[in-house]
C-alpha cells in the first residue's frame, strides 16, 4: 500500500486541469482523465479537453483514447483506469486522477456491480426515440417500466436515464437491483481533493468558457458530429443544445444560452454529488501549496 492516487474532482469549469497538471509535475508522474468524454476522439471544443501544450507536458490516460462509436460504461472505464495505474505505479509511487464523473471515480476506487449486457439494438432504438422525443419521453418510460430508478435515480440526466430504460427492457430488472454496494479493495490509497468556488464565480466561469468555446469552432466541431447524433457519447452538454439549433427548433442564441443553463445544472449535480462523499477534502483551486501539504501529510500517515 505505499502506492498513492491523487483524485481531483469537482465541478465542470473549476480548475482541475491546471491543478492536476501542476500536481502531476511536482510529483514526476502521469494523470489518469475521469471524464467520460475527453476519452473521445472526435470531440474536443465542447468537452474542454486540456490544451495540446497541457497534454504534451505531462502524459495523460484516457484522453483521446476512444471513439464515439465504442460503447463505454462505468465498469469499462473501471479496468482501463486500474489498467493505467499499474502501468504508471511501475515506474512512480504517485499517480494522479482528474475528473468531474462521479460515476467513473466511484468505479475506479469501490469497484462496479456486473451489470447484464443491452443488445445494440434495444440500445440503437432507444437511443432514437429519446432524439425524437425528448426527456420528457425518457422519463414517462421510466416511471412505467422502473419507478424504482425513477424514484431514486437522476432524472435529469439523459445518459443515465437511457442506461437504466436499456437495463430494464433487457432485463427485466431495475438498474438499482443490480447496485450492491459491496466495495472492492484497492492496492493503493486514493487522497481524495475537490475544489470549490463561490457560486457566482463558478457560474461566471462557465458562462465564459462557453463564449470561449464558441470563438474556437465549437458550431462547426458540433455540425461534424451533428450526422451521428443519435450516439450515446453525443448525448451531452454542448452539443445536444446545437443539435437542436441545426434541427431548427431553436435559434443559435438560445442554443448557447441553454449551453450555459445546461452546464450550470451540471456543476451543480456535481458538486451534490461530491459533497456525499465524506472522504472529500475541499480546496480553492488556486490553493496549491496547502494541497501539496495535505497530500504530503496524509502520505505521511499512510506509510507508518
Amino acid at each position: 500500500m505505499n502506492k498513492t492516487v491523487i483524485l481531483i474532482a469537482g465541478p465542470t469549469a473549476v480548475g482541475k486541469t491546471a491543478l492536476a497538471i501542476q500536481l502531476a509535475q511536482h510529483y514526476n508522474t502521469a494523470i489518469i482523465s475521469a471524464d467520460s468524454r475527453q476519452c473521445y476522439k472526435e470531440i474536443t471544443i465542447g468537452v474542454a479537453k486540456p490544451s495540446a501544450e497541457e497534454l504534451a507536458a505531462v502524459k495523460h490516460y484516457f484522453i483521446n483514447s476512444h471513439s464515439i462509436t465504442g460503447e463505454l460504461t462505468a465498469a469499462s472505464y473501471e479496468q482501463y483506469a486500474l489498467a493505467a495505474a499499474d502501468k504508471i505505479f511501475t515506474t512512480n509511487d504517485v499517480a494522479v486522477m482528474v475528473g468531474g464523473t462521479g460515476l467513473y471515480i466511484k468505479a475506479f476506487c469501490e469497484g462496479m456491480d456486473q451489470i447484464p449486457a443491452v443488445p445494440d439494438a434495444l440500445r440503437m432504438e432507444l437511443q432514437q426515440a429519446y432524439q425524437q422525443q425528448g426527456i420528457s419521453w425518457l422519463q414517462q418510460q421510466l416511471q412505467q417500466h422502473d419507478p424504482l430508478f425513477a424514484a431514486q435515480g437522476e432524472m435529469q440526466n439523459p445518459q443515465r436515464m437511457l442506461r437504466a430504460l436499456e437495463v430494464v427492457l433487457a432485463s427485466g430488472e431495475s438498474i438499482i437491483k443490480f447496485r450492491t454496494g459491496e466495495k472492492q479493495q484497492r492496492p493503493f490509497n486514493v487522497i481524495k481533493i475537490a475544489l470549490e468556488l463561490p457560486r457566482e464565480e463558478l457560474y461566471s466561469r462557465i458562462n465564459l468558457r462557453v463564449d470561449l468555446m464558441m470563438k474556437e469552432g465549437l458550431l462547426e466541431e458540433a455540425k461534424a458530429v451533428y450526422p451521428q447524433r443519435q450516439l450515446n457519447a453525443l448525448q451531452t452538454v454542448g452539443y445536444r443544445e446545437l443539435f437542436d439549433y441545426f434541427d431548427g427548433s431553436i435559434s443559435l442564441e438560445q442554443a448557447i444560452d441553454k449551453i450555459k443553463q445546461n452546464s450550470r445544472h451540471y456543476a451543480k449535480r456535481q458538486l451534490t454529488w461530491f459533497k456525499r462523499d465524506t472522504a472529500m477534502k475541499w480546496f480553492h483551486p488556486s490553493n496549491t501549496e496547502a494541497i501539496i501539504q495535505f497530500v504530503t501529510a496524509i502520505k505521511k500517515e499512510h506509510s507508518k
